[in-house]
This record gives structure tokens, C-alpha cells and sequence, in this order.
């Protein structure tokens, strides 16, 4: 469960920006959209959080910065990272920025413990890692570590309750790691849980490509099969039935218009080899036959809501975190609402799964369907820095027109439109 993120010096957001899960004390859907937290009595998180914003205002950088310290927490022990620069994108636009480290910071819960976890890094080190713990209620401080650019010395400290071969894991630890992920390859079971949170945390990016296969092999087993075809029969109720086959290669499915150089190649690398073709079968004018069609013949619509079925599905089943980037990308907007529905609907997320995603589907700004905390903006201001704040900030009232406040300009983070003189 994800509290809080925070990110400063990364990309285009300079100064310090947090994005809160946190629900404010407002009651309209708090059965639905909230859920109360495991380890703070009287508080409830929110299972969704939208980002609005135009188009290079920052709103892919933030999905990217989360992306960054999952990705560095999950490979830096890795012996392929020896000798490889951290991967930080500092801000480019003050001299500061490219100076100082990048930080990131996160809020979660696992297994009923919240955890406090950051670190700050330059391409070359990593300069200040901390991890705070709250398994008693209470903060413990497991460790820090510090490099002090002066004398070129690092610093550690390790708390009484964090236990095991401490002095192993600091000295296994290189300049460029992480010593959380150094210390879990070093089979330290006190950080595997952290460890494990952020290797379930999902995320879906505009340079991602989604594929289907994760849906294709959960097409195998007849009850999850059913299930993904509820999900799609939410886009397409004459979706009746899903047929996986596996067909020999025929150099003769290639298109036509393609070089004939290209196909003998293609043809080469593929001879003998089976192909595994997902088909859709629609019910017919008559009802009485099926019609297949080939997952590639199909809209793009369906295509994507097909990729996601499975993970969404085990996303709900596992109550995990998924980020997507331009979550209405090819989806109509009522199928967005479908999707989001399904998260804050108790039935269908009992282990409170959360998702957070960007858009420019306004239609969703409606009170009815979002909490005003969970709406989130993305500006770009002077010097091309990114500034993150939340629809809160403007105290908008109870059954305020939002999408239309949004549009006149009552919130910012809208595209300028300038004059095109021809």
C-alpha cells in the first residue's frame, strides 16, 4: 500500500514534490474510494489518485521518477551494474540542479509495517540512503548512510533493532548500490519484505509496450479464462469466447506490400517455427455461429483492453500498486471508468489494490465518481521546472462543476494556446 512519493532534482521537477495517498477527513464515497489504513487507526487511504496536466507539463515524469527508484532498488546489486552510472536525469535548466543529487522518497505499508525509504544520487554514487521502520507504531531508524563530497568518507549508522551481519552488507556495498538491495542478495530477511514491495509494483508507461502474453498464458486455465472474458465483454459483449491456437509459420499471412528481400529473411528465421494467434469469437447476425477473429484484426481498443485483463485481474487479486501513463490512450472513456471502477469497488478490490494514473479525460473531473483528494495537477512554471499540487488547494466545494472549473482555467495546468499568424 503506497502512502506517499516524493521526488526532488529528477527530470523536470527541481524542487522538492509529493504526491499523497493519504484521504482527507471528507466523507462523499469514502466506502468506495478509501480504505482504512492497516497501521493508523482513524486514517484511510485513497485507492486512486489522477494527475491532470498538458502535454510536457511533467506528468510522465512523475510515473518515471516512481519507475526510476523501483528500477535502481531492483538491479543495483546486480554484478552487470559494476562500474555503470546511476540511472539519474537531474533537472538541466539551473546549474544547481546538475550539481546536486537526485533524491526519492517512499511511504508504503507491507505485511502491516509501514516503512520510510529514500535515497539521494548523483550518476556517479549514491550519496545519503535512510530507511525509517514503524513495526511497534513507533519510528526506528534501521540505517543511514552519508558520503561527505569533502573528505570523500562515508558515514554509517545502524539502529539497535535492525540485526544481522551489518558490517558484511555495509563493506559488500559499492559506491554506486544500494545498500538495501546489496543487503537482500546477501540473504538479509529483515529488508526482503521492502525489497519484494517494490518487485510488485507495477507500472505501465507511455514508452512501454503493453503485450498480451501474460493474458495468453492465464487463457490456459479455464476459470481465469472466464474471468478474462468478463473483463472483455465490459468493451464487447459479443465477445463470446477466447481460442488460443498455435499455427506453423506462413510466409504467405506476411502483407503484400512488403519487400520481397524482407520476407525471404523473415521466412528463414521462421521456418518450422509455430506461431501462438489469439482469436476473439463474436456471436454472428443469427446468433447461431461464432465468428473468429484474429487478436491483430481487432480495434485498437481491444487489443489493449485484452493486454490488460490479466494483469488488471491479478492486480485486484493481489492488491498490489499499478502507475499507468495515459490510461485512456485507445480507450474509450466509459471503459476507463470501467477499469477505475473496478479498483474502487470493494467486491472487486477487497485487498485494496491502488492505481495511479495520468489522462486528459476530463469527463472523469465529476464528484459522483472521484473524491476533489483524489485529483492531482501538473504545471510547468518559469525555467521549465514542474510543480505537482493537489485540486484541494483551490477548497473547491461539494458538487463544484470540476471538469468545467478545469477547463475555464480555475486550477491551471492547462495548455497556452498561443496565435498562429499565417
Amino acid at each position: 500500500m503506497l502512502i506517499e512519493f516524493s521526488v526532488t532534482n529528477f527530470r523536470s521537477f527541481f524542487t522538492p514534490q509529493t504526491l499523497s495517498m493519504t484521504a482527507s477527513t471528507a466523507t462523499e464515497l469514502q466506502g468506495n474510494n478509501t480504505f482504512p489504513s492497516p497501521v493508523s487507526a482513524g486514517q484511510n487511504l485513497l485507492r486512486s489518485a489522477v494527475v491532470y496536466g498538458p502535454n510536457a507539463a511533467g506528468k510522465s515524469n512523475l510515473i518515471k521518477a516512481m519507475a526510476t527508484m523501483r528500477d535502481i532498488v531492483l538491479a543495483s546489486s546486480n554484478e552487470s551494474q559494476v562500474g555503470q552510472n546511476v540511472p539519474v536525469t537531474p533537472f538541466l535548466f539551473n546549474p544547481e540542479g546538475r550539481q546536486t543529487p537526485s533524491e526519492f522518497e517512499i511511504h508504503f505499508i507491507r505485511d502491516n509495517v509501514r516503512y520510510q525509504y529514500g535515497f539521494a544520487a548523483t550518476v556517479d554514487r549514491v550519496m545519503h540512503e535512510w530507511l525509517l521502520a514503524y513495526p511497534e507504531g513507533r519510528g526506528q531508524r534501521w540505517f543511514e548512510r552519508n558520503y561527505d563530497s569533502t573528505s570523500g568518507k562515508e558515514s554509517w549508522y545502524f539502529g539497535p533493532k535492525f540485526t544481522g551481519r551489518r558490517k558484511v552488507w555495509q563493506e559488500a556495498t559499492r559506491s554506486n548500490a544500494l545498500f538495501l538491495s546489496t543487503a537482500v542478495q546477501l540473504n538479509n530477511d529483515q529488508l526482503k519484505p521492502l525489497f519484494d514491495w517494490f518487485r510488485s509494483l507495477k507500472i505501465i508507461g507511455q514508452s512501454t509496450f503493453l503485450m498480451p502474453q501474460f493474458t495468453i498464458t492465464q487463457c490456459e486455465h479455464t476459470e481465469k479464462k472466464n474471468k478474462i472474458l468478463q473483463f472483455l465483454n465490459a468493451a464487447d459483449p459479443n465477445i463470446l469466447d477466447i481460442q488460443i491456437k498455435n499455427e506453423k509459420f506462413d510466409v504467405r499471412t506476411l502483407p503484400a506490400s512488403m519487400p520481397m528481400s524482407l520476407k525471404a529473411e523473415i521466412e528463414k528465421d521462421m521456418h518450422g517455427k509455430e506461431l501462438t494467434l489469439v482469436y476473439l469469437m463474436h456471436s454472428s447476425g443469427d446468433k447461431k455461429n461464432l465468428v473468429p477473429l484474429e487478436l491483430s484484426e481487432e480495434s485498437d481498443g481491444t487489443k489493449k483492453l485484452f493486454s490488460y485483463a490479466a494483469p488488471w485481474l491479478a492486480l485486484l487479486e493481489e492488491g498490489e500498486v499499478l502507475l499507468v501513463d495515459e490510461l485512456n490512450n485507445s480507450l474509450h472513456p466509459l471503459l476507463v471508468r470501467y477499469l477505475i471502477g473496478l479498483l474502487h469497488d470493494s467486491k472487486t478490490n477487497p485487498r485494496n489494490a491502488q492505481l495511479i494514473f495520468t489522462t486528459h479525460d476530463t469527463s472523469l473531473l465529476d464528484q459522483e465518481f472521484l473524491r476533489r483528494d483524489q485529483v492531482w495537477f501538473v504545471e510547468k512554471e518559469a525555467q521549465n521546472l514542474s510543480q505537482l499540487y493537489p485540486l484541494s488547494d483551490f477548497s473547491p466545494r461539494k458538487g463544484e462543476a470540476l471538469e468545467n472549473g478545469y477547463l475555464h482555467g480555475r486550477y491551471g495546468a492547462l495548455p497556452y494556446l498561443g496565435e498562429l499568424k499565417i
